[in-house]
């Protein structure tokens, strides 16, 4: 899993020093207010700590993400 600025050009999603192979799904999250998501004050600080750790490269391994959503899901 990769975290990856772009920019949109020509309607399509332009991510400079990343190649992705065609038919790969992504998510993008934009900056924009069109189709607004709405965030407590607290979500919203929880999701700004989350991208700074992830800014200063403190992130974990897919397979860790996955290891711990199962954990979670078998509770």
């Amino acid at each position: 899993m990769q975290i990856a600025t772009g920019r949109v050009v020509a309607g399509k999603v332009v991510v400079d020093g990343l190649t992705l192979s065609d038919g790969r799904i992504v998510t993008v999250l934009t900056h924009e207010a069109e189709g607004a998501v709405y965030l407590s004050p607290e979500e919203e600080a929880e999701l700004l700590d989350a991208i700074a750790e992830a800014d200063r490269g403190e992130t974990i391994s897919a397979e860790e993400l996955l290891a711990r959503l199962g954990r979670v899901g078998s509770r």
